[in-house]
Parts: structure tokens; sequence; C-alpha cells
């Protein structure tokens, strides 16, 4: 089995809700839940005007390859009711790859692993760093825990 790190976010409806959802349905495709992060609220990236978010950050085991798991992300926002309207605007529910072992996958623009934005977000960095603040990024060639200390995004996130 191959293990990744996924990003769980949900700004819309009961949110702590949605999470606990997201990760049931992806233990029903088989992606199996080994370490989680707590659950953080954060301020919004990108666009401001919505809503806080709730972040967890999920360690999985999965027979599923890179591009399948990305696709069983998808299907999990799309059966929660997430609908793409404002690019970074307010959803039911997200679920994004960041890291599928070492790997670097570019198959298209919903298929880059690891994330290519998650350097750049607290909202990432702080839930991933509790649980794998060792793991190093392929392409940048930096800790998580170094790229938490240079994330140069200033925005409030909180541990619930």
């Amino acid at each position: 089995m191959a293990y990744a790190f996924l990003n769980l976010g949900s700004n819309m409806g009961e949110k702590a809700l949605n999470l606990e959802k997201g990760l049931n349905l992806l233990a029903g495709f088989g992606v199996k839940v080994v370490m989680k992060s707590g659950i953080y609220e954060t301020e919004p990236w990108g666009e401001k005007n919505q809503s806080s978010f709730l972040n967890q950050v999920v360690k999985v085991e999965t027979d599923l390859s890179p591009v399948s798991l990305v696709n069983i992300c998808l299907e999990v926002e799309r059966q929660l009711g997430r609908i793409e309207s404002i690019k970074w605007g307010p959803r039911i529910m997200d679920v994004d790859v960041l890291f599928y072992e070492d790997q670097i996958v570019n198959k298209s623009p919903n298929c880059v692993i690891p994330h290519y934005l998650m350097h750049k977000r607290k909202f990432v960095l702080v839930p991933l760093n509790e649980i794998a603040g060792d793991m190093v990024h392929p392409v940048l060639g930096k800790t998580v825990a170094v790229m938490m200390d240079e994330c140069d995004d200033r925005s409030w996130i909180k541990k619930v």
C-alpha cells in the first residue's frame, strides 16, 4: 500500500460534520486513514469574503494510483454537494492530495502532486506539520516544518 497526505476543508453548512462525512466516503473507496491532525478553523485564502473554514490533514494508505486517488477526492467532493462557482470560493467540501509518497505527478490541471500551492498556505502547512513535519517536499527539497517557518501567509488559524 502507498501512503498519501490529504487536506480536507469545509466552510459551508455543518463544517465539522462535512469533514467527518468526507473521511467516511474516502474509507468507502478503500482509502484508509492512519493518522489525523487536529481540526483548525482558518481564515479563507484567496477569496476573503466568505465564512471561515475548518481544515484537517490526514495521512492515508491506499492501493489507488495517484491519478485515481485525485479522482476519488473529486468524487467525494461531488457526493457531498460541492459546486465550483468561484475560484477559491465557498465550498461544502474540498479534498486535495498534498503528497503521494515522494512522487512528483503532473498529469493535468486537476492532478498535480505535490499540491502546487501547499507551501504558500498556512491552513495546509500547520496541520500537515502536526503529523508530518519531517516530510520532505520532493520538488522544493524542504521539510514541511521549514516550509511552514518560511511561509509568508499571514492568515489567522486556530486549533479547535
